[in-house]
């Protein structure tokens, strides 16, 4: 038996594609996920109409959502709001938690926030949420899976041309040594999956997905990722799924990175490749 969890990033609504909307939300509610984590960007400008729709889009999923909130959830249009009450549209249309937790006996998913309205682009790793986080992740049992979702990127590609977060090598190693497992992010709208440095210590697999639905796709499909998480104890493996739109705007599986999580950590990933006729 395994847990689903579905992680979709950038939706920035107000710059998103409308065909790909129904079939983004149909093909999530038909892969039955047992939670749906977004990581941050749900809108492009804050504004009270972005957020309607970003309402609407997750009331339209059967799953539980937990969401985070990302720099462009901030009003960088309203300076002094942005200043004095950053998250006020934020927890007014999508959750007045920013920092959410999901929790079963298998799986902990740890919502962090590191919108700041003082390091725009680049994100922030408060001291205080890594503490909280990292507390969340030690109050289950070692066999426990626990991801950290965030907006900002602990580590960036060596490919990105954007600015580091704040605070993320000493946040990163003090959520790995409270025994986080996966980090899901987005920002970068960019795939890339980060394995631990050390094969043969513990350390967190970190996931960037690309943009669900917008137009801002940096040279990149639209995507998302899907995790089957096996049983502790059963079964170690972790396989994540890239799903892809294709151009007649229908999502179709692509890509399967398949991780064992042993005592000593991550293994090596095989990698499969999906024919279309599977997808």
């Amino acid at each position: 038996m395994t847990t689903r969890l579905i992680h979709l990033s950038d939706l920035h609504f107000g710059r998103d594609k409308p065909e790909l909307l129904r079939p983004l939300i149909e093909t999530v509610n038909r892969l039955a996920p047992d939670v749906v984590a977004i990581s941050g960007d749900l809108t492009q400008r804050a504004f009270s109409s972005q957020f309607r729709a970003a309402r609407t889009f997750i009331d339209h999923l059967d799953a539980p959502v937990l969401s985070v909130p990302g720099n462009h959830d901030l009003p960088i249009h309203r300076p002094l709001r942005r200043v004095l009450r950053p998250f006020t549209m934020y927890r007014r249309h999508i959750s007045p938690d920013l920092e959410p937790t999901w929790l079963c006996p298998d799986l902990a998913v740890i919502g962090l926030n590191t919108a700041s309205p003082w390091q725009w682009q680049s994100g922030w790793a408060r001291g205080s949420s890594i503490r909280r986080a990292a507390m969340l992740c030690q109050s289950g049992p070692a066999s426990r899976l626990n991801v950290i979702v965030a907006h900002h990127p602990f580590d960036m590609p060596a490919h990105s041309d954007k600015k580091g977060m704040r605070n993320a090598a000493k946040g990163l190693t003090k959520l790995t040594e409270a025994g986080a497992d996966i980090v899901l992010s987005g920002h970068l709208h960019r795939w890339h999956v980060i394995t631990p440095p050390d094969p043969k210590a513990p350390g967190a697999l970190q996931l960037h997905c690309g943009t669900g639905l917008s137009t801002r796709q940096r040279g990149e499909p639209n995507d998302f990722a899907m995790l089957d998480i096996g049983k502790p104890g059963e079964d170690s493996r972790v396989t994540i799924t890239r799903w892809i739109a294709g151009p007649d705007y229908r999502f179709s599986a692509r890509e399967e990175l398949i991780f064992h999580r042993g005592q000593d950590g991550w293994q090596s990933p095989s990698v499969q490749e999906i024919p279309a006729d599977r997808a």
